[in-house]
């Protein structure tokens, strides 16, 4: 193989830049544009992610990967030309969502489980064909009283294993996603409850990477942070959140993964941001740490945007602005007034 998995991760999370995540399925991207008023459509949808690709400043200087949809890595801009070359272009590596969503487990009353593994190995062939080298696969886990089973957590990490297995024998990098919800229908859990949950899956997942014989250090870990869930009744500082964060992944993460590559979950903007920098301030660690954020990259531009071409412009400052936060909180630089100056 002429590229190396290693270096592909490496690439991935070098010099503080991060992933965005414009891997929306349709239900999910027509509720953002259900916020702005405008029809979701196969060109709306493509008019929007070509509007973020188009951000120079973002995608050469902050962003280092794009993570598509199926859709979106089959289309073309409006002048033909296919979206994965504006991503690649600027600098920046296509990725692809390869999962098809979580599931109900049979027997686990309120868990899920994440499908897609069926035909995968032919479907990674025509991601690489379209030009991703990399993907990714997301799990979820919820807290509630019970949940999660050790039974559910396992059916969750062994998919996770095996779709990292069938990705690097495809010659594209995994990003294994295993998300403890803190915007579940049950998120009243405290934040020791969330470092318990996130301790018992990050073990389990390892695990499972190590017999499946997947190669750390060409994949990328895109977890939550350490945080309580959105109902708790006590919540808890960003220092508090980046000391436990820090301290749990040092309990359970291989120094051979390269980087980690947080979600943003249900945190604000701004809040992501600050928790990523103080994270990265406390380091130095044996991974990179920075971002792979959806929402949290693109809110400000979509309302920008509002559907407009003549918003493209605004649009675009809101979404440079957004990822050099980010890009300077990867760097833990991050601060208050760096925020305020550059808006």
């Amino acid at each position: 193989m002429t590229e190396r998995l290693a270096d592909i991760a490496a690439a991935m999370v070098a010099d503080g830049k991060g992933l965005l995540a414009a891997d929306e399925s349709s239900d999910t991207i027509k509720k953002r544009f259900d916020t702005i008023g405008l029809e979701s459509t196969a060109d709306s949808r493509r008019d929007y992610r070509e509007m973020l690709f188009t951000a120079d400043e973002a995608m050469t200087k902050y962003i280092s990967g794009v993570i598509l949809y199926d859709e979106t890595i089959h289309q073309a801009a409006r002048d033909g030309t296919p979206l994965v070359d504006l991503i690649r272009k600027a600098g920046s590596i296509p990725g692809i969502k390869v999962d098809k969503g979580a599931k109900p487990l049979p027997g686990f009353p309120g868990e899920k489980v994440t499908e897609g593994l069926d035909g995968l190995r032919e479907r990674l062939k025509t991601y690489y064909g379209l030009g991703a080298r990399f993907s990714k696969w997301r799990a979820v886990v919820d807290i509630a009283d019970g949940l999660p089973t050790y039974g559910a957590l396992r059916a969750n990490v062994q998919a996770l294993a095996r779709y990292a297995a069938l990705c690097q024998e495809a010659g594209i990098v995994p990003i294994v996603e295993p998300e403890v919800l803190m915007d579940g229908p049950n998120s009243s859990h405290d934040i020791d409850t969330c470092y318990a949950v996130t301790e018992q899956t990050l073990k389990l997942l390892f695990e499972e990477l190590f017999i499946a014989r997947v190669d750390l250090e060409g994949t990328i870990l895109k977890p939550n942070m350490v945080v309580p869930g959105q109902k708790s009744p006590v919540q808890a500082s960003p220092e508090q959140v980046a000391e436990l964060t820090v301290k749990l992944f040092k309990a359970t993460v291989p120094v051979a993964v390269p980087g980690i590559a947080f979600l943003s979950g249900g945190q604000s903007d701004e809040l992501a941001t600050q928790h990523l920098s103080l994270i990265n301030e406390l380091g130095p660690h044996p991974w990179k740490i920075t971002f792979s954020y959806g929402r949290a990259l693109q809110a400000a531009a979509l309302k920008a945007w509002d559907g407009k071409d003549a918003n493209v412009p605004a649009a675009h400052k809101a979404f440079n602005h957004r990822a050099r936060m980010n890009w300077l909180a990867g760097n833990g630089k991050w601060t208050p007034a760096e925020e305020r100056q550059a808006a």
